[in-house]
Order: C-alpha cells, then sequence, then structure tokens
C-alpha cells in the first residue's frame, strides 16, 4: 500500500489503539476501526484490521485465558457464528460507499451503546433471548465493522463479572470470533497477500500496545482517555457518512 508519512503515522496510531484496546482501554477499538476505514477503501480496511485483532487476541488470551467463563462464552458462539455468517452475506452484495455508510451508522450507533452504558443504563439476562440477541448482533457488526466490542461489554457487565473474569471471558471470545471470521474475509478478498503484508509493517504496534496498556491504565485516568478516545471515534464516524 503506497502510503505518505502522515498516513503511515496514522495507521502506527490506529495499530497502538487495536493493542491498547485489549487490554481493557475501551473506545479505543472503536478509534482503530474509523481510523483505517478513513485511511483507505471501507471494506478493504476491515479486512486489513483483522489480523492485527486476532494478533492482539493472542497476547490479550495469554494474559488472561485461566479466568475465562466458559459457560457464558458456549451461551454466545453458535448466536455469534449466526451473526458473522449475515454480515458475510452483506458484505459481499455492498459497494464501498455502503460499506463506508454501514460502519459509520453502525460505529455511532454503538458509542451511543457505550456512552448509555456508562450512564448508567444496564441489561439483564431476561430468560432466552439476551444471549441470542447480542450474539448475533456481536457476529453481524464484527465481520461488517470489527465493532463487537460495546455489545460484547454489556453482555459482560450483565453477567455482573469480576474484573479479571471480565477480562479473560472477552479476550477468550474474541479471539475464537475473530479466527472465525478469517476464511469469510478471505473469500471476501478482503484478507489477502497485500494486507497482510502491511498487516507484518504494524504488527510491532499492535503488540507495543497490548503490552503498554496495563502500565498505562495505572498512570493516568482511564475515563478521560476514554472519553478522548471515544471523541475522535465519533468524528471519524461522522465523516465516513458525508
Amino acid at each position: 500500500m503506497s502510503f505518505e508519512a502522515w498516513q503511515w503515522a496514522l495507521a502506527v496510531v490506529g495499530a497502538l489503539a487495536i493493542g491498547l484496546a485489549k487490554t481493557g482501554i475501551g473506545g479505543l477499538g472503536m478509534l482503530a476501526v474509523v481510523i483505517f476505514a478513513n485511511l483507505m477503501p471501507a471494506k478493504a480496511a476491515s479486512g486489513v484490521v483483522l489480523p492485527m485483532l486476532v494478533f492482539a487476541d493472542v497476547v490479550a488470551v495469554l494474559a488472561y485465558r485461566r479466568h475465562a467463563q466458559w459457560k457464558l462464552l458456549w451461551k454466545l458462539f453458535p448466536w455469534t457464528a449466526a451473526g458473522v455468517v449475515a454480515g458475510y452475506l452483506a458484505m459481499g452484495r455492498i459497494d464501498d460507499r455502503q460499506a463506508s455508510l454501514m460502519i459509520g451508522f453502525i460505529v455511532l450507533g454503538l458509542l451511543g451503546l457505550h456512552l448509555w452504558r456508562r450512564k448508567g443504563g444496564e441489561l439483564a439476562e431476561h430468560g432466552a433471548w439476551f444471549a441470542p440477541t447480542v450474539g448475533i448482533l456481536a457476529g453481524y457488526t464484527t465481520l461488517v465493522a470489527n465493532a463487537a466490542g460495546p455489545l460484547m461489554a454489556i453482555y459482560l457487565l450483565a453477567m455482573r463479572l469480576p474484573k479479571m473474569e471480565y477480562m479473560g471471558t472477552g479476550a477468550v471470545y474474541f479471539m475464537v470470533m475473530n479466527l472465525f471470521k478469517v476464511p469469510f474475509m478471505m473469500d471476501l478478498g478482503l484478507v489477502n497477500a497485500a494486507s497482510f503484508t502491511f498487516n507484518l509493517w504494524l504488527a510491532p504496534a499492535v503488540l507495543a500496545g497490548a503490552l503498554l496498556g496495563k502500565v498505562i491504565l495505572r498512570k493516568i485516568d482511564q475515563r478521560l482517555f476514554e472519553n478522548i478516545a471515544l471523541g475522535l471515534a465519533g468524528t471519524a464516524g461522522l465523516k465516513l457518512l458525508f
């Protein structure tokens, strides 16, 4: 990919954000999505981001796998798979402009959902509908926009998990889900040799973000950091619509 210096710098920021997002800094995952969607065609950006997500997922799983709550994960996996298939069918039928609009609306919708949750909005597991609904929506949004983080956050918070169980369960879920997506994205031509070479150039930044996340969290106010990230993500999400 032929980028100018400022575009490479922005890509490095996006890669760092992917790594940091996997260590618990909410909002940065969406920021990374919209950074890459503004650097290249929206559909291509979804394919470029996926391998970096998988790499960061592996680091997170190595750190937190002992705390994963598998009984909660098995409630989600079948429905997430159905959502991924639905997203795959949608991505095969839309062009880059439609993908930009879809990603922009998804990001802004999830930002609203995230802010609502932070202001005290809660969901509880009412009967059989909750896990299927979250699973399908997460699968669809992750295939189309790599933006399922807020949905998973709502699910895990509704389960009232302690911090380490929250991190471990989320890490395993995203690693399995993102690996499941790879064949679909390859079939769509969005993960290919050229995009993977680009991923390799940015892999050190992803790793640095993943390893530095815990240190950063101890030294700065997370709420302020999230507010900045969410504000930037919202601005970039709006840019995708116009």
